[in-house]
């Protein structure tokens, strides 16, 4: 995280990875989310501005357009993947579907989990618990270090540097 000398969006990262290494696998997952979300989007403003801003609206939430802009801008999104989601790049490349990390962040942050119920005792016994999220938390988990990773050198290179980080 601290590669990332982004305070703006490292600390979502710090704080979901905190989270889900609790257990807390709601708020785990949504503060990665929101990390890669605005990550991707400040680092794009930042790529055509050079600079912080304090009150500009950073443009589209994560989706698949905001996706592809960051492809076109050379980040590094292959990264975004999930394990197995190997129509990552042809599900980008249309608006619906959504790829796999644009539905969970739609999903978990409309408090949608009816695809997280577990179903395993029948449609009658049906639950949902925060442990239901386990397994996609520690994916998100390790597609988030590996995105801040790529994303740290990506700025690096291309000199863009978070306004906090000149204070």
């Amino acid at each position: 995280m601290h590669q990332l000398r982004a305070a703006e969006f490292h600390w979502h990262f710090a704080q979901g990875i905190r989270a889900v290494e609790q257990e807390l696998y709601i708020p785990g997952s949504l503060a990665l989310l929101a990390g890669i979300e605005t990550s991707i989007r400040l680092t794009l403003y930042q790529s055509k501005q050079n600079t912080f801003p304090f009150e500009q609206d950073l443009g589209t939430v994560l989706s698949n357009s905001l996706i592809r802009q960051a492809r076109d801008n050379g980040l590094p999104i292959a990264l975004l993947a999930f394990p197995g989601e190997a129509d990552f790049a042809d599900r980008l490349d249309t608006n619906k579907p959504g790829v796999r990390i644009v539905e969970l962040r739609n999903d978990l942050a409309h408090g949608n989990v009816q695809r997280f119920v577990n179903r395993e005792l029948g449609d009658s016994d049906a639950f949902f618990t925060p442990e239901c999220l386990r397994e996609l938390s520690l994916e998100l988990l390790a597609i988030s270090v590996a995105w801040s990773e790529a994303l740290a050198m990506y700025r690096a290179a291309k000199s863009i540097s978070s306004h906090q980080q000149e204070l």
